[in-house]
């Protein structure tokens, strides 16, 4: 199917058809989800307690470590439950973690919640302001941390103004840091009983927080409760990815992302199989990987699938069992390629945010779609200076015709409910109101798509600053913030633009030097690798002699992201960031034609 074809209910038979062997499971997910309502007394713990008592000796968490069965996880989560519950924690309490990605990970996760309390997971890339200010607006009343981790936090709390004052438990270290209690003691002396307090967990509770980059250049935590991790479990889980208890699903994405945390471990939750992790992802290994843990599934990012189809061809890469992987981002030209060269057949596409009240899942093995949504949403035209959606003379917004693009919405109601981010001004700021009737509610995705007809979409953009880069949102306010920390940098408008041959957007920066200075590269090359995770590094920069701006003082973007890195378009000086040094490199004609040309990578 080409990038803007529509779905056709031909189509839609002939996926239904392909898998009417499922129909027992897809109906078993279908009354799950018609029977979720948030007051239940239903949790994560609930249901790894569940597995444990039915299939105490089935695997449930795989790494390279060793597996953990589900009676060991379900033990080793109890040890974290009665643990900190002797310390304080209860209901309510937030505790963050900030332990890799690895089966005790999970194991606190099922623990804290097991409590009523949430679990808060730090994302291992991030250090200084914006990690302090993770620990911050999490509200955490304590924090438990593997070595790296914790002196990660240390250096974060030494340099921000609003420093982590809560308990600090440090796992797996011989000689604890300065201010760190030994966690292994504690864990070692805790019980391993099934914790009261999980019987009372409702499903409209909060589990997890996510924090994501937003638009606002520091992060955002986004609530994630059990009512959404159990809608992913039956929805995403059962309905779609449909694994067996005993059967492994390979994960080689964060735990800190809800594509593994919620979406994954959700789906293998449902039918008691088990996840297995790794350190981080490793393209030349995938496939070692994958047969090593025996895997029928996995999940991914669209980042991921690129990377896997421009490594060398081997033999492991068709010595699989994989019969379906799920994630989101695979790009609509790739898609092919992708499932002929693997030997996948089927691709479980979806489409959802953190913060968000939808999701749109490929459930009847279409291909190039994000697939299907019964939820109340509309795709409606957008102002892209703005970056908002168009409202019309009479107030209300209009939605685009079948094969458009346009800003996707969705309807907040009892049981679409928006559980939004722990600051309450960031969350009303996603809502919008009167938008097709007085006192309706929806939320703003912020994200562009195209209706594909038949209730399917397919993922276009991002609307606004915040752009995507393997597989991560870039937040432009936090580049230009770790630019104009630079002392020879006045000013700084970074935005995405497009490259041939690449997933999402590269970044780009116009700067504006101080009075008097000379940009040395090699110098903000290193202070940028210091200041920001890789994949926020601008790729490209510019030099400009002073930049534009509207009346209300915000920059113009459109005329920049329209020149691009075109030398010719842009008439002054261009940098790249050269993938083998990660320093920045003069760019000309020769490179720009290159790179178009797919000739050089990114």
């Amino acid at each position: 199917m080409s990038s803007d074809q529509q779905i056709h209910f031909s189509d839609l038979a002939k996926g239904l058809l392909s898998q009417a062997g499922d129909a027992p499971r897809m109906a078993k997910g279908m009354l799950r989800m018609a029977a979720n309502r948030p007051w239940r007394r239903q949790s994560i713990g609930r249901l790894v307690e569940r597995h444990a008592d039915k299939r105490p000796d089935t695997l449930a968490l795989r790494s390279h470590a060793g597996d953990w069965t589900y009676a060991t996880l379900n033990a080793r989560a109890n040890r974290y439950a009665h643990a900190l519950q002797a310390d304080g924690v209860g209901s309510g309490d937030v505790v963050a973690l900030g332990l890799g990605n690895a089966p005790e990970t999970l194991a606190a996760v099922t623990g804290i919640v097991k409590l009523g309390a949430i679990a808060a997971l730090l994302p291992s890339h991030q250090r200084g302001e914006p990690l302090a200010h993770s620990l911050a607006i999490s509200k955490a009343r304590l924090v438990i941390a593997n070595a790296e981790m914790a002196a990660a936090i240390d250096a974060a709390r030494d340099a921000a103004d609003t420093a982590f004052d809560g308990k600090r438990w440090l796992l797996g270290a011989d000689d604890p840091l300065d201010g760190w209690q030994a966690a292994d003691e504690r864990l070692d002396r805790a019980a391993t009983s099934n914790p009261r307090s999980t019987r009372s967990v409702r499903l409209e509770q909060p589990c997890y927080y996510i924090f994501t980059s937003g638009t606002t250049g520091l992060p955002k935590a986004s609530v994630m409760t059990h009512y959404r991790f159990a809608a992913a479990l039956a929805g995403v889980g059962d309905t779609v990815v449909r694994l067996k208890a005993g059967e492994t699903l390979y994960c080689p994405l964060p735990l800190y992302h809800n594509n593994a945390l919620t979406v994954s471990w959700g789906a293998v939750l449902a039918a008691g199989a088990a996840l297995a992790v790794v350190p981080k992802f490793s393209a030349s290994r995938f496939w070692d990987d994958v047969q090593q843990f025996e895997a029928v599934a996995f999940c991914y990012i669209g980042e991921l699938c690129r990377y896997l189809l421009n490594q060398p061809g081997q033999a492991a890469e068709r010595e699989h069992r994989v019969r379906v992987v799920v994630g989101n981002g695979l790009r609509p030209e790739l898609w092919p390629a992708f499932k002929r060269r693997f030997g996948i057949p089927r691709v479980a596409e979806f489409y959802g945010a953190s913060e968000g009240n939808l999701a749109f899942i490929n459930a009847f093995n279409q291909d190039a779609t994000a697939g299907y949504c019964p939820m109340s949403y509309a795709i409606v035209a957008y102002a892209a200076e703005s970056a908002t959606p168009q409202r019309d003379a009479d107030g209300r917004l209009r939605k685009v015709d079948s094969g458009e693009v346009g800003l996707l919405i969705s309807e907040v109601t009892k049981l679409a409910r928006f559980d939004g981010y722990t600051d309450e001004s960031a969350s009303e700021q996603k809502l919008l109101r009167g938008c097709f009737k007085d006192g309706d509610c929806w939320f703003n995705t912020g994200d562009l798509v195209r209706d594909q007809g038949w209730h399917h979409i397919q993922f276009v953009d991002r609307l606004g600053d915040t752009f995507r880069w393997k597989g991560e949102n870039v937040s432009t306010t936090e580049v230009e913030r770790a630019l104009v920390a630079f002392d020879q940098i006045e000013e700084a408008v970074v935005y995405g633009v497009q490259v041939p041959g690449a997933d999402g957007r590269a970044g780009m920066a116009a700067l504006t030097l101080a009075d008097g200075e000379t940009l040395d590269t090699d110098a903000l090359a290193e202070h940028l690798a210091q200041a920001l995770p890789d994949y926020a590094v601008p790729i490209f920069l510019r030099r400009r002699g002073e930049q534009t701006a509207t009346s209300t003082f915000k920059y113009r973007k459109t005329d920049l992201k329209e020149q691009g890195f075109d030398p010719e378009a842009c008439g002054e000086p261009l940098w790249w960031r050269h993938p083998g040094s990660g320093k920045y490199k003069s760019l000309g004609d020769g490179t720009f034609e290159a790179l178009m040309n797919q000739r050089q990578g990114i």
